[in-house]
């Protein structure tokens, strides 16, 4: 399953930190950030609920951009 969530990050850079950090999130298939769009795209492992998922997904961005949002 894949999702598109609108996002808030002051930075290219920063978006690019999220984007990692979304990717080595258990229960993340794939994951990428367009910073322009300010939009994340995020694909779920089969089986996995994505509102729990986003939530780690969320917490694991937090600890690299603290000043980012991700609205779920």
């Amino acid at each position: 399953m894949k999702k598109t969530y609108k996002i808030e990050v002051d930075c290219a850079n920063c978006a690019n930190k999220m984007e990692e950090a979304a990717k080595h999130t258990e229960g993340v298939k794939d994951a990428s950030v367009n910073f322009m769009m300010l939009k994340m795209h995020v694909e779920f492992e089969e089986g996995k609920n994505p509102k729990e998922v986003m939530r780690q997904v969320l917490r694991n961005c937090k600890k690299v951009e603290d000043d980012c949002e991700i609205y779920i």
